[in-house]
């Protein structure tokens, strides 16, 4: 069975009972720590996935991480620091990033992506790195597994979870080089602005890291020591920081990057590790999405990556004034084309994340002046536009089982481990919001998957 056929069966299965929403929650919106953070708002069902659909999204998730590590060698001879200003990042930024990089692009990332019309996966942003939000999406999969006709319902049907912040646990341990079994003592950090209000959520987080085996505990930046040959948080030497705080925290304030350089020069001297590097930010750029989507680069990608472009990535191209090529190989002035193909287009900076910056061209309050006067701002900048994915509306059952329309995001994880399962958000169609995340409101929740067949 596939995501629609399992829906619909499990959708069918409660109209059958009569259940309502709230019934399916139980105790799912009493869970002190999600509560921190997600104030008792969650889906009444998770979201379903077939085996073979979860292979392919995986691998394509694969395929569209290899492309894009690859683009510093493959168009800028292996130049780093030239890819980010690519990018749009400053000489601060790239300072930031030269210094804290490791070997490795770390293989933790989250892909937001609706499913189309055409039942296929198609990617709005790429989130890679530490800085992730719905690692505990697991928890809302137990607690609604709870209920026994989700229960049930995955047993006839063979469904099953991965446990994501486990994943994340094996992740910290991997990707910075320490043995399996070690304890490293990690410090959970995040920009101090932030912090006042995230808190309790990371206090509540650290402790389900520690049940798992890792001695992680919460602090900011500005809590940090560096000082005898170490990164110190009160009198624990710290091995790994866990980096909450973004490259653009680096923009708040002037005085922004003399609070961060201390850490960041320990690392370069190899003091701490940074889980993740700060690099992660500028390969998850909407600009490196315009490079893969780009058909002058074509020919750099293996026939593998293309075949997983083609399928989730939509056409995506920077803010410059001249000729670009559509999908259909017609050549048109990007300005003139995004001016009169405003209902299918988005406009996006290239550096921020969870919606901040978005244009969306279609909505009735983007009036044909503000479009214009954005997309013309844009121009040279680091702006993208990119098509407008028609996404399928998802059914969840109401406080009274009425079943209504819902517009969903799909956060599909990828860890060193393999795929590293599904963080949803959504918001009813009713409420008119279409950029889906914490902060305008949205409702959480997680997906079962069909188990791979037995060997």
């Amino acid at each position: 069975m596939n995501r629609a056929t399992l829906t619909a069966a499990y959708l069918d299965e409660i109209k059958r009972r009569g259940v309502t929403g709230t019934e399916l929650l139980g105790k799912l919106p009493q869970s002190e720590m999600l509560n921190t953070f997600y104030s008792g708002r969650y889906l009444s069902r998770p979201l379903f996935l077939g085996h073979e659909e979860r292979e392919q999204l995986f691998q394509d998730l694969v395929n569209l991480r290899s492309a894009l590590v690859s683009l510093p060698n493959r168009l800028f001879g292996g130049d780093l620091a030239a890819f980010a200003r690519a990018m749009g990042a400053n000489d601060v930024q790239v300072s930031a990033i030269m210094r804290s990089r490791g070997t490795d692009v770390t293989k933790q990332l989250r892909a937001d992506l609706y499913v189309d019309q055409s039942g296929g996966f198609r990617l709005l942003e790429l989130n890679m790195g530490s800085a992730l939000g719905g690692m505990d999406n697991a928890d809302m999969a137990r607690e609604l597994l709870e209920h026994p006709m989700l229960a049930e319902f995955a047993q006839i049907h063979d469904l099953e979870f991965v446990d994501t912040m486990r994943d994340q646990v094996a992740n910290y341990v991997i990707e910075c080089g320490f043995e399996p079994g070690s304890r490293p003592y990690i410090a959970c950090t995040d920009w101090p602005t932030s912090y006042q209000t995230l808190e309790p959520y990371m206090r509540a987080y650290n402790a389900r890291v520690q049940e798992l085996g890792l001695d992680e505990h919460a602090c900011h930046v500005g809590q940090l020591e560096v000082r005898d040959g170490g990164v110190w948080l009160g009198a624990n030497k710290v091995d790994i920081v866990d980096r909450l705080f973004m490259i653009e925290d680096l923009l708040e304030s002037p005085e922004a990057p003399a609070l961060l350089d201390p850490l960041l020069n320990a690392a370069a001297r190899g003091e701490v590790k940074i889980y993740t590097p700060m690099d992660s930010g500028i390969f998850s750029s909407k600009g490196a999405l315009a490079m893969l989507s780009d058909e002058a680069n074509r020919s750099l990608f293996s026939p593998a990556e293309l075949e997983s472009l083609d399928r989730i990535l939509p056409w995506t191209r920077m803010v410059r004034p001249g000729p670009v090529t559509l999908e259909d190989g017609q050549r048109v002035d990007l300005l003139e084309y995004a001016l009169s193909h405003r209902d299918d287009l988005a406009l996006k900076p290239t550096l921020f994340h969870g919606g901040q910056g978005v244009l969306l061209g279609w909505r009735a309050d983007t009036t044909p002046e503000l479009w214009e006067e954005r997309v013309r701002a844009a121009l040279d900048g680091p702006y993208v536009l990119q098509r407008r994915i028609r996404p399928v509306l998802e059914h969840f059952p109401s406080d009274n089982g009425e079943l209504v329309p819902w517009l969903v995001c799909w956060g599909a994880f990828t860890t060193a481990s393999g795929y590293g399962g599904i963080f949803a958000r959504g918001l009813t169609v009713e409420s008119n919001v279409e950029v889906i995340n914490i902060g305008t409101g949205a409702y959480s929740g997680s997906a079962l998957h069909v188990k791979a067949p037995a060997e």
